[in-house]
């Protein structure tokens, strides 16, 4: 039962059902932190990744990716692209899973918001400003600046410096609350295909009162930027061997 593929699964699964969860609480109607935020979200959305990190090792994945950026991302530094296709199948469908559990936490807010643009943006991004070459510009750069600087955190360099053991996912939840505040004003910083694509998956598959459109004519931006972002910040890896 404890497998690579059962740890990406349940650490994806928490990471959503938490950081959904912040978006859920900060914009439904009649929730108790109803309008604490772009602080609150970001610090939210962090925390969400440091316990996605350590659940996806505890329940057996040590590379507890979570993100088919950086999945792609570890895949172009090594050469090694079999974990690729599993680890991304566990990662969309534990984020489908963790945006459903979502819908049920918060079931009686749902008829209570009218706002159908504030109930997709539980489950997806969307950008504030609407431009698709720049919006997918702006998800490259936050996936790139995730991946080469998660690739920083456990490089060689810093590891002579002390070890970053168990304090790993604490600096790679602290690296997104950093992105989020600093970058993620443009798109959302979705940052993470399947933190985008499962639950948009949810949104639309779910008997969500008054949910109004999933909009999936935006929907390769926060899949194929990221994808881009890794990609590229995996291949800068390799050459700098870090």
């Amino acid at each position: 039962m404890v497998t690579p593929w059962f740890g990406e699964f349940m650490g994806t699964l928490v990471l959503i059902l938490l950081g959904d969860g912040v978006v859920a609480g900060v914009l439904l109607k009649k929730s108790k932190a109803e309008n604490s935020g772009w602080i609150v979200i970001t610090a939210g959305w962090a925390f969400a990744v440091m316990c996605g990190v350590f659940t996806a090792i505890a329940c057996g994945s040590p590379a507890a990716h979570l993100n088919p950026a950086v999945t792609l991302g570890m895949a172009v530094r090594s050469g090694d692209y079999s974990l690729v296709l599993p680890f991304v199948s566990a990662q969309v469908l534990g984020a489908l899973v963790g945006a459903t559990l979502v819908w049920l936490h918060y079931l009686p807010h749902w008829r209570e918001s009218p706002d159908s643009a504030a109930k997709l943006a539980v489950f997806s991004t969307g950008p504030a400003i609407r431009n698709y070459p720049l919006n997918f510009l702006s998800e490259i750069i936050g996936t790139f600046v995730l991946v080469f600087v998660v690739s920083a955190i456990f490089s060689k360099a810093v590891g002579a410096v002390g070890p970053v053991g168990a304090l790993g996912p604490f600096l790679v939840g602290s690296l997104v609350w950093g992105i989020g505040l600093s970058l993620g004003g443009t798109t959302g910083y979705a940052i993470n295909p399947a933190r985008d694509l499962g639950p948009r998956i949810a949104h639309t598959l779910l008997p969500i009162t008054g949910k109004g459109s999933s909009d999936w004519p935006y929907a390769p931006i926060p899949v194929f930027g990221p994808l881009v972002g890794g990609a590229l910040a995996g291949l800068l890896v390799k050459i700098l061997a870090f």
